[in-house]
């Protein structure tokens, strides 16, 4: 089980600093969708210079012209790129494809999807590297989460390994950890803690000895 760090609302300077904080806690980091945004995908190429121990993850969440977007991103340092689950079935076999060329990895974002267990199954299928449920912040912000989501997906994938996101804290994770995915995300649960390193080491601590 792995531990990847969310960057969502930060600058460059800042995610450097975070990162700088707790990267002896975490496998992967991600470049949030609103950093590169903000910021394009030079935030990937310098946050990949700064950690080049470190994975780093650009949720890009294409849903079009994706062996371009992957090339592109593979460029800048990516190691791990986001598509749809939404997207076409074409589309996600490009960046499969794409992603092979360049000996990089592609995760397949499920948010939104509505019938999970049918789509993870034809998404797998696809060779994709990882298989991610993940609740948003709008739905965040009504309660929901994903643990339910995380088990449904498990009965069906065989192939990728499987990933969660979305509201996961350190009184959530035990209950993650519980169903047993290869790739935990977090955001807030490590960025708005009062002591991000210690939040970070004590997550390291309990995904590792699962």
């Amino acid at each position: 089980m792995e531990l990847q760090l969310a960057l969502d609302l930060v600058n460059i300077p800042e995610a450097k600093q975070v990162v700088k904080e707790v990267q002896e806690y975490i496998d992967i980091v991600e470049i949030g969708t609103p950093v590169v945004i903000n910021e394009g995908l030079k935030a990937v190429r310098e946050i990949k210079n700064e950690f080049p121990a470190l994975q780093v993850l650009a949720d890009l969440k294409i849903m079009d012209a994706a062996g371009y977007e992957v090339m592109k991103a593979s460029e800048a340092g990516a190691d791990i790129i986001t598509i749809l689950g939404a997207a076409e079935n074409e589309s996600i076999r490009g960046a499969v494809e794409e992603a092979r060329k360049q000996n990089k990895k592609i995760l397949v974002d499920m948010i939104a999807v509505k019938d999970l267990e049918a789509r993870a199954k034809e998404v797998d299928a696809l060779g994709v590297d990882y298989i991610c449920v993940h609740t948003g912040y709008d739905l965040q912000a009504v309660g929901k989460n994903s643990f339910e989501d995380l088990l449904a997906i498990k009965r069906v994938v065989t192939n990728a390994k499987t990933a969660i996101a979305g509201g996961i804290k350190l009184d959530t994770l035990p209950e993650v950890i519980e169903a047993q995915p290869d790739l935990v995300i977090v955001g807030g649960g490590i960025t708005g803690h009062e002591n991000m390193k210690e939040a970070a080491a004590e997550m390291h601590r309990m995904i590792k000895q699962v």
